[in-house]
């Protein structure tokens, strides 16, 4: 009876392939610290020409202190204004003020509150130029500019037709043109809804910078 040798076994090596693969997977590179710190809001979108968006950003302030100034120069001047005629009584006189017309008063509204927002805006303007490409402030800078341009616009036009009333009168309503006496209240509202539109026009070229800036991105 023949007895068989036991046969050699096989051996087959495993790698450990799990192990190596976490070893020769690259770490994954973290996000800087300062960009995690920001908020998202304010995070810098991909793209080039940070250089010409700082400048337009720079333009931009200085067009929002001048529209400051135009605001609040239309809205004091207005709502200063009043004029007493000199020949009077006693129990008869002649008086002329702003809150005399409810376009008048909404209009001295309407720039105070466009003066405030162009103050609180600077800030925003301010975060444009630290970080050009964030597109964040810019779309709220644009939003709320194309807002007021609608809010001081109407404001202007309503109370420039009055002005046009004080000068002309109306033969159709037999509305006298009281600029003929009250020659120094006539001035200065119309002073201050020349100043009022002028602040429209810097409203308008706020919008036309941001929305070039944005379509850039």
């Amino acid at each position: 009876m023949s007895t068989s040798e036991p046969a050699a076994a096989t051996v087959i090596p495993v790698e450990d392939s799990h192990a190596d693969a976490i070893g020769k997977a690259p770490a994954a590179a973290a996000p800087p610290a300062a960009a995690r710190s920001l908020p998202f809001f304010f995070r810098k979108t991909k793209g080039a020409g940070g250089g010409w968006k700082r400048g337009v950003a720079l333009l931009d302030f200085m067009i929002r202190l001048c529209g400051i100034a135009a605001t609040l120069v239309a809205a004091i001047t207005m709502g200063t204004t009043n004029e007493t005629l000199p020949f009077f009584t006693e129990f008869f006189q002649f008086h002329a003020d702003f809150t005399d017309l409810p376009a008048l008063l909404y209009f001295v509204v309407a720039n105070g509150i466009a003066a405030g927002y162009l103050i609180l805006s600077l800030l925003f303007s301010l975060a444009c130029m630290v970080r050009p490409h964030a597109l964040g402030p810019r779309l709220l800078l644009f939003i709320f500019d194309l807002v007021m341009v609608a809010f001081t616009a109407s404001a202007a036009s309503s109370a420039a037709a009055i002005v046009y009333l004080a000068h002309n009168g109306s033969d159709k309503a037999n509305w006298v043109a009281i600029c003929l006496r009250f020659d120094g209240f006539c001035q200065r509202i119309s002073g201050a809804v020349v100043a009022s539109f002028v602040a429209v026009v810097f409203f308008i070229v706020l919008v036309i910078m941001s929305g070039l800036v944005m379509r850039k991105h």
